[in-house]
This record gives structure tokens, C-alpha cells and sequence, in this order.
């Protein structure tokens, strides 16, 4: 062996001793066993919570205290006869059309309205919170977490981790990044089981359990492609949705005089109403122009320009991905402490500053340099004051590109105005209604007399969770639009 070999050899051992006296072995409460783990019970709550106020502010909470409360108390009701029963769980449910439900470290559960508009049971529900508070439960974040931290190490077994697990390998730097890495297969089993487990413990049929996956199944089939929510953070293990039924029977015999729930109409009558799909008085583009009539505003999208709208802000970025224009709203009282914040914080080189008018509401612009780690940013910016409310734009590219982009920010940003378009202003979204069949059949039949909002009579017969050769009869509850 080369000397070389010897000191690397030395190193590394010694790493390996160093890391024995430094780490913490923790006892995981799901299967009892000790294993490694560099964050700690307190860490794990601490991260949660700071990632929970991003999470909340990036997607925003869905306006229904009662589906809320619902969805919080079926919940807590699981939490109570988990492995982890003294951790203070939190149960929301997320303004978003996407099919998703996930975990952080910590204790805390998201579930989107996406996902239930999608589900039949109170059983499917159950069996999907169960899954998540298991992530929870046996510390799967944690580990994804500790892999990351060794990855970092170097000691050869770095290199078998991606470079997505290495850019969150820090604490402080983990936030919401650490939510939107895949759990591993192995890890999606375990917390199937869990989720079989807590659902069936306080009394519901797991079985329907494997009803949601096969709904997520049919969408991907008829999709092409794997739905951009669920499957983005939960890897699909082979077979999963014959596997969560033979669970389910498995567990269901340890309790053979025991009846199971699947509150089926119970949970139509919570989700009669709910929105289905993007809901427009948040913000929708029709017509080269974005519409706001819930804060009432409205202004021109450069055409060709790819416009993203989310609770905290609208993206807008051009084809060429060269420039972009962000519009927010700020935390300041005035437009013009707007302008002087972003100017001191951003450290911005001032090069122009006025005061101007947009459609009779007072602003402030700026054009200001940034420097960026490796490159600068001119950044033309607008501050207007309306309805007690500070509205922002920013539109930036680099300084060599500024000129060819200005007057494309400048005609956005000074057509800013109260919402004019009154079709705009009485715009409604697309709630799901619950019906009883009048006169029974097969449903393709069925559903073609009633409104099918955007989706195909085939998807619609997935949003209720039946085939369309199913038969129905008289009085039976399908799932349809308002309009």
C-alpha cells in the first residue's frame, strides 16, 4: 500500500471515529431500532415549522373552515394511535387544483382540494392522511436528511447520492427543498403499511385505500405522463394498488368482529362545492391580459411571455428566458417605503427615481443594478398604491438587454388598473355538485346529462371512482359540475 493510500486510509478511518462520538444514534419509533440520524427530534419540529409558513404562503390555504376542520380532526384522531402520539400534529388543506397530499418533518400534513375532489370515501381519506402522518412517523424526512449530510463527507459513499440530495444539506438551507425530495420506494411501502394501520386502528375500511390509487392509476394512464403533484414526491411501488388491498384484508383479520367505515355519503356532502381546478377570481389570462377580480386589478401580459401564478406571486417570463417581469404585493405602507426597502436591501445601484401616476393611483419607479453572485441585474420596478395596498412590479434582465425589454416592462407595469372588465369582475369557478340519479343506467350514459365542466365523460368517471360500464340505479350519488 503507497503512503498516499496509508494517509487517505488513516483520514478516512479517523472520520469514521470522529463521526461514532459526534452522531447520535435515534431510536426509530416506527420499528424500534436504532439508526443514524443527524437531525433531532427538536431540529425535526423546528424545520417543520419554518417550512410550514413558506408552504402556506407559496400555495395558500383553502377558505372552507369546514372541509378544515374536517380534514384536522380526522387527523388528529389518527395522530392519537400513531407511533408518534406526543407529537403536536398539524392538518391543512391547500388552495390547489393539483392531486397531492405531503408530509413535513415535524408533524405537519397537507392535503390539496385537488386531491379531494378526487376521492369518494372518508375510508380513501383516512387511508391517505394515515400514509403521510407514517413519512412523519418514521422519521422519513430525517433520513433523507442524514443522507444528505454524508453525502457531503466525502468518504466514498458520497458519490452514490445526487446532487439533489447534496444542494439541502443544510439545516437552515433545507426549508420546503427537504418536502420535495422522493422518498425512496422502500420508504412509500413502509408508510402504505402505516397508512393501512392508523385507518384501520380508528375504524375505517382500508381497503378503499387502494381505491385512490387506483383512481391516480386511471389519471396517469389517460394523462400519458405521471401527474405533476403526487408522483413528483411519491415514487409508485410496483403493484401498490393490489399490495394496499391485500394489506388492508391482512389487518382487517386481526379485528374479525369489528365492523369498518367507509362513510362514502358523508364525505359527498362535505366536498359538494368544493372548487375544481384553477379558481379564477384568484387570477386567470384571458385575452393578452391577467384579471385579479379578488383584488380587483388587472394589467397586459406581453404576448408570447409565459405567465405562472401562485398566492405570493405572478412570474412572467419571456420565451427566450432572458427576461422576466415578478409582480407581488408589499408588506410597506406607502409606495414609496416599497421603493426604499428594495433599494436598501438589494444593495441596487440607484440609476433613476421618480414619481409618477399609474390610471390615477400614486407611484414610484426605479431602475436599479443589482449584483447578482455572478452576474448583474437592471431592474426596472413600479410601486403603486391602491385600496390601502402596495402592488409591485419588477422587470430585470441584464443591463446589455435592458433597452430591447424596457418598453415592454414600462407598457405592463403603466397599464396597472382597477379591474374594468365587469364579465371579468362576476367570473365564477367550477365547484363540484353531487346528484342523485333520477333514472338509472350505465354511467357513460348517466353523465352525459349533466355538466361535465372541462373534463371528458372518460375522466369524469375517474373524478367518481367507477368504470363507465358501471350500472347504476335510481338514487345513486355521482359527482358533477355546477356548470
Amino acid at each position: 500500500m503507497s503512503k498516499n493510500l496509508l494517509s487517505k486510509s488513516l483520514y478516512l478511518s479517523l472520520i469514521v471515529l470522529i463521526l461514532q462520538f459526534l452522531l447520535s444514534c435515534a431510536t426509530n419509533p416506527v420499528t424500534g431500532k436504532k439508526e443514524l440520524s443527524l437531525l433531532s427530534y427538536n431540529e425535526e419540529i423546528r424545520l417543520g415549522r419554518e417550512a410550514d409558513k413558506e408552504i402556506v404562503a407559496s400555495y395558500g390555504l383553502y377558505d372552507d373552515p369546514e372541509v378544515a376542520e374536517y380534514v384536522d380532526q380526522l387527523g388528529q384522531r389518527m395522530a392519537r394511535i400513531s407511533h408518534r402520539p406526543d407529537l403536536e400534529f398539524h392538518f391543512r388543506v391547500l388552495d390547489n387544483p393539483v392531486i397531492n397530499a405531503f408530509a413535513l418533518p415535524g408533524g405537519y400534513v397537507y392535503i390539496t382540494r385537488g386531491i379531494l375532489a378526487y376521492m369518494n370515501s372518508e375510508a380513501e381519506l383516512a387511508g391517505v392522511i394515515g400514509h403521510e402522518i407514517g413519512h412523519i412517523t418514521a422519521r422519513h424526512s430525517a433520513k433523507q436528511y442524514t443522507r444528505a449530510k454524508l453525502a457531503e463527507v466525502g468518504f466514498g459513499v458520497g458519490y452514490i447520492f445526487s446532487k439533489e440530495f447534496r444542494r439541502f444539506s443544510d439545516a437552515a438551507q433545507l426549508g420546503v427543498g427537504l418536502l420535495f425530495l422522493r422518498f425512496s420506494r422502500d420508504q412509500e411501502r413502509q408508510s402504505d403499511h402505516l397508512g393501512v394501520e392508523y385507518s384501520t386502528k380508528v375504524g375505517y375500511d382500508a381497503t378503499h385505500m387502494s381505491d385512490f390509487f387506483g383512481t391516480l392509476n386511471r389519471l396517469q394512464e389517460v394523462s400519458g405522463q405521471d401527474l405533476p403533484g403526487w408522483f413528483s414526491t411519491h415514487p409508485n411501488p410496483e403493484d401498490r394498488e393490489a399490495k394496499t388491498l391485500q394489506m388492508a384484508k391482512e389487518r382487517q383479520q386481526q379485528y374479525a368482529s369489528k365492523g369498518f367505515k367507509v362513510e362514502r355519503d358523508h364525505y359527498l356532502d362535505l366536498i359538494e362545492g368544493i372548487v375544481f381546478g384553477e379558481d379564477p377570481r384568484q387570477g386567470f389570462v384571458e385575452k393578452g391580459y391577467f384579471y385579479h377580480p379578488t383584488l380587483d386589478f388587472q394589467f397586459p401580459v406581453p404576448a408570447d411571455w409565459q405567465l405562472s401564478n401562485t398566492p405570493q406571486q405572478v412570474q412572467i417570463i419571456n420565451k427566450s428566458q432572458d427576461a422576466a417581469i415578478l409582480f407581488t404585493l408589499s408588506q410597506q405602507p406607502s409606495a414609496r417605503a416599497a421603493a426604499e426597502k428594495f433599494v436598501n436591501d438589494t444593495q441596487g445601484r440607484l440609476i433613476r427615481s421618480d414619481y409618477t401616476k399609474i390610471k390615477g393611483l400614486k407611484a414610484e419607479s426605479r431602475v436599479t443594478d443589482v449584483q447578482q453572485q455572478q452576474d448583474n441585474l437592471r431592474v426596472l420596478s413600479y410601486f403603486i398604491e391602491k385600496d390601502n395596498k402596495v402592488f409591485v412590479f419588477h422587470g430585470f434582465c441584464s443591463p446589455g438587454k435592458f433597452t430591447s425589454h424596457e418598453s415592454t416592462f414600462r407598457y405592463t407595469m403603466t397599464n396597472f388598473d382597477r379591474l374594468r372588465n365587469k364579465a371579468a369582475k362576476s367570473v365564477k369557478p367550477t365547484r363540484v355538485k353531487v346528484v342523485k340519479v333520477a333514472k338509472g343506467g350505465v354511467l357513460k350514459n348517466v353523465l352525459e346529462r349533466y355538466p361535465k365542466g372541462n373534463l371528458t365523460v372518460e375522466k369524469l368517471a375517474i373524478l367518481n371512482g367507477m368504470s363507465l360500464t358501471e350500472k347504476l340505479k335510481p338514487g345513486n350519488r355521482i359527482k358533477v359540475f355546477n356548470k
